[in-house]
């Protein structure tokens, strides 16, 4: 068994590693193979040949163990490969992406509200295209907009705003969808996984303009009633929390996304600005559904129903309050886990409690490694894409260190509550010490105040905070106290993330350093002369001093990262760092610096020497004030204005023409806007004429050229034609995203790429780029590179007429991939 058990884990994560999944026929071939496997590893007749072959009873009982291995493996590889094939039959047909469809659908769980409206998931219906019956994927992500919100980007047709929606209810609507298609960055978020796992196949947003067909509220139905309750239950402790705040207590109102999580699972009602201080210090863990809140659950309900137990008699004859209490923790436990949303971290608690409970009603002891092996197949073999994520590997890493080390065995420390004391002081050590190479090798980063903040928080929220917060559903008064418990908590919490070094960053290291770095951290935390912890010290050091590899002096790197509809380049040269614009702001809440530009520098171990923006535009400033917050020591430069309010974070020196400058041994030079030019456009609504125009060079007879263009327009383009600015490069970011207002045939000419790069967003509303201007590209043989379907573009001037992808590399079956 557990050769077959490990056998599963690793037939899963190979199959993960396919960049495109094999006729349907390969995998039921497969699953014939693991079949026959299976019968040669428990054949008698096998294992006697095998021990005449081998004249040992051990070799033949490898042999028995090697086929059942590979059973597990090429049952979990075709299984896997079957279902995502099955899933992948139901994506959006690319021929009705961006359509005006009518759908009818039951909004499947509670509505997310925001600033900008109100986001949706539909179970589909029915769909009609231009009175045609079509195919839609049965989960849909609908964002329905009111009105028009000023600093982000959203639909020019939204204006309706949306009425009260409920879980449960059938509507008829007009919406726009698209395959779900999320930035590919390096080290970054795959929101296409994600997306995946929870079943969704489209995006888009519902027509709510002039012209459109308004949606109708068709009625309420019995369907998803866990959902419906989860959104009373939510909207009751915001609303009783909000009316705290409304009274001039801002205490309860501040925290009344906490407890909503807590309770609900809903962790988008915490705001960013606290999940920031629970990152820092190492928290965020405990402030949604965890498996701990789960595990804790299961225990305290196990012991309710123990005590109940034994005071029947009946009940104790027909089955023992022991398996009685053990049935109803796991059961509850998974009831628990449902109202809480039944995210893919609850599920997994859950899998994990039932099949420990399984083991022991079956009268099982297995030892440790075999119990905790099963537990991650059974998980596995539920979700086979959780090993991609993070949560997978921190909760079973700790499980198995707990388990290893054995906290609470013998009591050396004292008796009672001193011993106790001591255990909890040195569990917390032990899964400190182990994970914290795991978290620098998922994350980059680690808190050095976490040991301290879960030292209190850990008790205080699973005893105090957490069963309050969930009483507060039968008596609603005890939301308040649970809000209350959360204050000095909080309190604490940013005092400690306060500290300047409270959290530690580190470049993503390689795969084969990060796994040395976890093997180093596992053997510091087991029970082991110290003697023999010492010689895992060495273990550590690639991880923690691991430097990315850096252009040569004399040589540069463009990396054009992928955040949607804008700009935003990071030039890095053998000690010095550019980064070209900051990308597009996102919501209120959300902006391509803090979703995308600073976990990326901090991947790279990246310092920025100069923030260059373009010009004002927020798709090109939504992300500079998260950079700068990030960057303290980088200066900056561009078109903006004296009243913009950037200025007021740091100080903005104008980009002109004609400025210079050298940083090992690679020239840079603006070419616009001249003297003047930006105070002209600043007051204008065309501030596109003030982009600052980046020209970087190696030196050398031969140099390799990259030319940042911003947003400037055919006026611009030919004034620098005319003024013979030197505009020949290897490497050219289009202009204003490939709109048809640019990248006019002088210019290009004057030009002359290899390579453009296109940074716009996958079926932006402005049609970037249009197709026009591609013609153009095409009409001279330049290779153009969209960030829509390349991702993140790396270009180095050693390699002029070579981009690296981040979309080709390391591709999977499940990243979207744009036709032709």
């Amino acid at each position: 068994m557990p050769a077959c058990l490990l056998g599963m884990l690793v037939g899963a994560a190979l199959q993960l590693q396919q960049p495109l999944l094999w006729n349907g026929r390969a995998y039921g071939v497969m699953l014939a193979l693991a079949v026959v496997a299976w019968l040669l590893s428990g054949s008698h007749r096998v294992l006697r040949v095998a021990y005449r072959l081998a004249a040992g009873r051990r070799v033949a009982r490898w042999w028995a163990l090697g086929f059942a291995a590979c059973a597990g493996a090429l049952a979990l590889f075709a299984l896997c490969g079957l279902r995502a094939g099955a899933y992948a039959s139901h994506a959006l047909a690319p021929g009705l992406e961006g359509r005006d469809l009518r759908v009818t659908g039951v909004v499947a769980t509670m509505p997310q509200v925001n600033e900008a409206g109100v986001r949706l998931r539909l179970e589909i219906e029915s769909a009609l295209w231009q009175g045609t019956v079509v195919k839609l994927p049965p989960l849909v992500d609908v964002s329905w907009y009111g009105e028009p919100a000023q600093g982000w980007a959203q639909p020019a047709d939204a204006g309706r705003q949306p009425p009260p929606l409920r879980a449960g209810e059938r509507w008829e609507m007009t919406v726009r969808l698209k395959a779900p298609h999320g930035a590919r960055n390096p080290h970054g978020f795959d929101f296409e996984l994600w997306m995946w796992e929870q079943g969704v196949q489209a995006t888009g947003y519902v027509r709510t303009g002039a012209k459109d067909v308004p949606p109708v509220r068709l009625g309420s139905t019995w369907r998803h009633p866990v959902e419906r309750a989860r959104q009373a239950v939510r909207d009751a402790i915001v609303t009783r929390l909000a009316g705290h705040a409304a009274a001039g207590d801002e205490g309860p109102g501040r925290v009344a996304g906490v407890v909503a999580a807590l309770v609900t699972g809903d962790q988008r009602a915490i705001d960013r600005a606290d999940w920031d201080v629970f990152r820092a210090t190492g928290v965020a863990h405990l402030m949604s559904i965890s498996g701990l809140h789960i595990t804790l659950f299961a225990w305290l309900a196990a012991l309710v129903v123990r005590w109940l137990w034994c005071r029947v008699p009946r009940w104790c004859l027909a089955l023992p309050a022991p398996s009685a209490a053990l049935l109803a923790g796991v059961l509850l436990a998974a009831g628990y886990a449902l109202f809480s949303g039944w995210g893919v971290p609850a599920q997994r608690t859950v899998l994990m409690l039932a099949t420990i409970a399984a083991l022991r009603l079956s009268g099982r002891r297995w030892p440790w490694p075999q119990v905790w092996l099963l537990a991650c197949a059974v998980v596995v073999v539920a979700d086979p894409w959780a090993l991609w994520q993070a949560g997978f590997w921190l909760s079973f890493v700790a499980v198995a260190v707990l388990f290893a080390t054995d906290p609470i065995a013998g009591g050396d420390d004292g008796t009672g509550a001193r011993a106790h004391f001591y255990a909890l002081l040195r569990e917390q050590w032990v899964v400190t010490l182990a994970l914290t190479p795991l978290t620098l090798l998922l994350f980059g980063q680690v808190s050095l105040v976490g040991f301290a903040a879960n030292l209190l928080a850990i008790p205080w929220v699973t005893l105090v905070v957490t069963p309050l917060a969930l009483a507060g559903v039968l008596w609603a008064p005890l939301w308040s106290l649970a809000a209350w418990a959360v204050q000095p908590l909080a309190v604490f919490l940013q005092w400690l993330a306060a500290w300047p070094f409270a959290v530690a960053f580190v470049p993503m290291a390689p795969l084969w350093a990060g796994v040395a770095a976890v093997m180093g951290g596992a053997v510091l935390a087991m029970r082991l002369p110290w003697a023999v912890r010492a010689l895992a010290l060495p273990l550590l050091v690639p991880a923690l001093w691991w430097q990315p590899a850096r252009p040569a002096p004399g040589e540069f790197e463009v990396l054009a990262t992928d955040i949607g509809q804008g700009n935003a380049v990071l030039v890095r040269t053998a000690t010095h760092a550019l980064l070209y614009d900051a990308g597009p702001r996102f919501s209120r809440e959300s902006d391509a610096g803090h979703r995308v530009l600073v976990p990326l520098l901090r991947a790279l171990g990246e310092r920025v020497d100069l923030l260059m923006l373009s010009h004002r535009d927020s798709d090109h400033t939504g992300g500079a004030a998260a950079v700068l917050a990030q960057q303290p020591q980088a200066a900056v430069t561009g078109s903006i204005e004296a009243e913009h309010g950037l200025q007021a974070l740091r100080p903005v020196t104008p980009c002109v023409a004609g400025q210079r400058w050298d940083w090992d041994g690679v020239a840079f030079e603006v070419l616009h806007p001249a003297v003047g030019d930006g105070a002209r456009a600043t007051g204008a609504a065309r501030t596109n004429a003030a982009s600052c125009v980046l020209r970087i060079a190696t030196q050398g007879p031969q140099p390799a050229v990259a030319l940042l263009a911003g947003d400037i327009e055919q006026a611009q383009e030919q004034a620098l034609v005319a003024g013979a600015a030197p505009l020949a490069a290897d490497l050219l970011l289009v202009p204003h995203h490939g709109s048809k207002t640019s990248s006019s045939a002088p210019f290009l000419d004057a030009v002359q790429p290899r390579t453009a790069l296109v940074q716009a967003g996958y079926r932006n509303r402005f049609g970037h780029p249009a197709p026009e201007v591609l013609g153009r590209y095409q009409e001279r043989q330049i290779r153009v590179v969209e960030s829509a379907r390349c991702g993140a573009a790396t270009w180095q001037s050693l390699q002029p007429r070579q981009v690296r992808c981040e979309r080709d590399a390391g591709r999977r079956y499940w990243q979207h991939t744009l036709a032709p």
